[in-house]
């Protein structure tokens, strides 16, 4: 997270939370003119599954921000504040919101290139303090385990499993129980 995204996280998290929401992380993307601040709110916890974030609670966390950042005026210029709730290609702030989404597929752009690459797509593995572990296809299909410093990370998305959620279809099955291959054009 940026210095500006992170004095900006710290400032608001109380009032996120005494909404009875949780604040997963800022967006600042500075602008000539007009910049923008994205907050990314969620439910606590265990209560992901019972309950999703509503346009009412990022109604209540846009109006009560509001108020904070008119009084603290942490940004200078003009900005324009949205408050999201985190969608299906959830982005992830930081190394223990990894570790909540073992197992799925997540997309990583680096802020210093490892291993020549600086944006890499895998399937996260594990979570050592503050290393993350995914596992990426290597040359050949092999897949190759990567750890990675949380701090290194500029960004992070989870990749939807649109099979899974019902929007694409499934791959038909090939004599033999393997997925048939689509034919390159």
């Amino acid at each position: 997270m940026a210095d500006k995204a992170t004095e900006i996280s710290r400032l608001l998290t109380p009032t996120v939370e005494a909404l009875g929401l949780e604040l997963l992380g800022v967006e600042y993307l500075p602008a000539a003119g007009n910049a923008v601040l994205r907050l990314y709110i969620d439910v606590p916890g265990g209560e992901g599954e019972a309950r999703m974030v509503s346009i009412e609670d990022c109604e209540s966390v846009s109006r009560e921000v509001s108020a904070l950042l008119d009084v603290e005026d942490p940004i200078s210029s003009h900005y324009t504040l949205e408050v999201s709730s985190p969608g299906i290609d959830r982005p992830l702030f930081n190394a223990g919101q990894f570790g909540r989404f073992i197992g799925e597929q997540v997309k990583i752009t680096l802020k210093l290139p490892q291993a020549g690459r600086r944006r890499m797509q895998g399937r996260i593995i594990r979570l050592d303090g503050q290393t993350v572990h995914i596992g990426v296809e290597a040359v050949g299909g092999d897949v190759q385990e990567v750890q990675l410093a949380a701090e290194n990370i500029e960004k992070a998305r989870l990749v939807p499993d649109w099979v899974a959620l019902g929007f694409a279809p499934k791959e038909p099955k090939a004599r033999g129980g393997k997925a048939a291959k689509s034919p390159k054009k």
